[in-house]
């Protein structure tokens, strides 16, 4: 077949394939220059499902009549001049090729009233061919109506999903705009029905009320606000603790200078903030806002403009990681300001509560005075004994020293089957994970200490010898000088056998074969595609599960409280670090629902 230039309505109709996959992406490139117009109300309308009527509406700057005809034609922009233009775009669209891409798999009409114009004007569009400019009524603006969209293009329409589905995704896609522009007013009507509405936001409460409108009053519930400026970038917007992770990512929603973004780059950097505070497999939920210099980042790199590239990605990723973790390494118990970092190792004793005393942070707080004798065969153990159930087991102190300050966490009652410390916190219960707190109180005790230089560790007085596979012993051996620095000194003896010569100073000797073999597994699995900051954290977080206290090891009143008081002085105590939530809290009104009272 001989080599021809193809028809000008087919070319156009080969890129409409790159930017109308479907009705939701016509919408998106239609609101977009609303939005770069300065809209302040944008309304959009469609039937069956946006394939036979789709009507964007604005109030924006509009048009100009000479100009109508031009706004169909390909490459024709008002948003670029030259290749420097190119490079600091700040606008939304800027290719020219929405419109007349629309055109040319529809029936379109473009009606505009340009600001200060006392008329209005039209123009249409039917397979690429356009009409004449004629006087329209219309207000100050702009409105373009699609109308069969694909009817020439039989073979994409066959693509499309049913009705109710493509207005789905022109919902969703009308959400992620609306989360972007927050000073626009969006509004969708479909089939003449208002099905969504989004008054402009102006203020802080308006924003977070159309964020909680579009992506749930349980995500606003539990996210935490980020406003951080560093080295020419701002992120803003709102991140969500750990405990609220998702099964799947959708809820993560990522804004360049106001463009939806799906990068790596960016994902990676998030994700490595919620690094040991997020369980396995699940995903963090985040509306984000990034603003960096234009002329930082090519946006020219994506068909539909969804991805970018940086000039300098890493200073982007290590700003975004950076950030989130900062801000998610004040989420400790009970925490109103950020609390400093502890600065020993440890395991939580007696002395930190000494007996005699209350911790300084709380009253003396009891709830009854009766006993209650079947409790220990129910599991429910207090620690010292013969001291009722429900009463403080230290002396009270005397009433004029007693704070009327309640702790977040409260006063622990009792321990449950070993595993779980129940507190009396005011207006309810809080159940904690004994091992789970003390192993993250451990986790960052650890990477306080290693901060000011290598864990003090302890010489084993005959080394140890432990069998691994080859692979690990390999492993260990590249890595002898990072563990040492953990406290963890290990010397290889042979092809598959290494030999533990010090341990750190608050671990017992018990299980370390198995916590070596257990660091030489996660190096083999993830030290060759880690940094030696990341894979060091990882060592750490397997000391501290293996030195954190076990379950069913009975705790006494002093050591529950302890621990309640490290957890509430420990960045990031809400969560293990895997992950898992290291305390719940019950109101005394889930309580009195449970078992019906008041009614």
């Amino acid at each position: 077949m001989p080599i021809r230039i193809l028809p000008e309505q087919l070319i156009h109709q080969i890129a409409a394939g790159e930017v109308v996959e479907r009705p939701a992406s016509v919408i998106k490139e239609l609101i977009e220059n609303s939005i770069d117009a300065g809209a302040t109300r944008v309304d959009v309308d469609i039937e069956e499902g946006g394939v036979r009527l789709i009507r964007v509406r604005d109030n924006g700057g509009g048009i100009e009549r000479e100009e109508l005809a031009l706004a169909l034609s390909r490459h024709a922009t008002s948003k670029i001049t030259t290749i420097d233009d190119l490079e600091r775009v700040a606008t939304l669209g800027f290719r020219g090729e929405a419109l007349p891409s629309i055109a040319s798999v529809s029936r379109m009409r473009l009606t505009s009233r340009a600001a200060g114009s006392d008329t209005a004007y039209a123009v249409s569009a039917d397979n690429g061919v356009l009409s004449p400019v004629e006087p329209a009524p219309h207000p100050p603006g702009t409105t373009v109506e699609v109308r069969d969209l694909f009817f020439n293009v039989p073979a994409r329409r066959k693509f499309l999903r049913a009705e109710r589905t493509e207005a789905q995704h022109i919902a969703r896609a009308i959400e992620r705009l609306a989360l972007s522009s927050f000073k626009t007013a969006f509004s969708l009507t479909v089939g003449k029905k208002l099905v969504a509405e989004y008054p402009a936001a102006h203020s802080q409460i308006e924003r977070e009320r159309r964020v909680a409108q579009i992506v749930g009053d349980e995500f606003m519930a539990n996210a935490l606000f980020v406003e951080h400026d560093s080295a020419g970038c701002r992120l803003t917007g709102w991140l969500c603790q750990p405990t609220y992770a998702r099964a799947q990512p959708d809820l993560q929603h990522f804004y360049l200078n106001g463009r939806t973004l799906r990068d790596r780059v960016i994902a990676s950097a998030i994700r490595l903030g919620y690094r040991d505070v997020i369980f396995g497999g699940r995903h963090p939920a985040y509306v984000l806002f990034i603003e960096i210099d234009p002329t930082q980042v090519d946006v020219n790199a994506h068909p539909a403009k969804l991805e970018v590239r940086f000039r300098d990605g890493r200073h982007v990723h290590d700003f975004l990681f950076r950030t989130v973790e900062r801000v998610l390494r004040d989420t400790y118990a009970g925490a109103s300001t950020p609390a400093p970092a502890p600065a020993s190792i440890d395991t939580f004793m007696p002395t930190t509560t000494p007996a005699g005393t209350w911790p300084s942070r709380g009253p003396q707080y009891a709830v009854s005075n009766r006993s209650f004798g079947s409790q220990s065969s129910l599991g429910l153990r207090v620690a010292e004994p013969p001291v009722a159930a429900f009463a403080p087991a230290v002396d009270p102190l005397p009433q004029a020293a007693i704070s009327t300050e309640t702790p977040p966490l409260g006063f622990a009652l009792a321990q449950l089957h070993g595993v779980y410390i129940l507190s009396q916190a005011p207006d309810g219960l809080i159940l904690v994970d004994m091992h789970a707190a003390h192993e993250r109180t451990t986790y960052e005790r650890m990477k306080a200490a290693l901060g000011d230089g290598a864990l003090a560790s302890q010489p084993l007085l005959t080394p140890l010898a432990i069998s691994v596979s080859q692979a690990e012993a390999d492993v260990l051996e590249e890595h002898a000088a990072m563990l040492s620095t953990a406290g963890l000194e290990i010397e290889r003896t042979g092809p598959s056998g290494v030999q533990v010569r010090a341990i750190p100073a608050f671990l017992k000797a018990s299980h370390v074969d198995e916590l070596v073999q257990r660091v030489g597994a996660d190096l083999v699995a993830n030290g060759a595609t880690r940094g030696i900051e990341e894979a060091l954290n990882e060592v750490l977080g397997t000391i501290a599960c293996h030195g954190a206290v076990r379950a069913h090891r009975n705790l006494t009143i002093p050591e529950m409280n302890a621990l309640l008081r490290e957890m509430e002085r420990t960045v990031r105590s809400d969560q293990c670090n895997h992950g898992r939530p290291t305390w719940t809290y019950v109101s005394m009104g889930d309580l009195d629902r449970m078992f019906l009272r008041g009614r």
